[in-house]
């Protein structure tokens, strides 16, 4: 993903992406948004991921944390666009579990 947006112009924030989907928030295993293809976990049936592109329209990754710990901004001031899509593992392929 990360490779796509920046070739497109777009910033990718370092550190955040997705995880893993349960009864808790936020569970294992972490999903990045960047690393080399084929690389990464193994998907297997039965995993349940949240996959978070997080994007910023100035080109660069820089961003701070609010006092909050929860708010990002982009060191530029640029505006940023994150979204989030649920996508379940079964033995017969990905299935997309969140509506357009």
């Amino acid at each position: 993903m990360g490779r796509v947006c920046r070739a497109a112009g777009y910033g990718v924030p370092d550190g955040f992406g997705g995880h893993g989907m349960g009864r808790s928030m936020h569970e294992d295993p972490g999903v990045p948004n960047e690393g080399p293809p084929g690389r990464g976990m193994k998907l297997r049936p039965g995993m349940v991921l949240a996959i978070e592109p997080m994007l910023t329209p100035g080109g660069g990754d820089d961003h701070v944390t609010d006092p909050d710990g929860w708010t990002l901004r982009t060191v530029d001031g640029s505006r940023a666009a994150h979204a989030e899509h649920t996508v379940a593992i079964t033995a017969a392929g990905p299935r997309i579990l969140t509506a357009l």
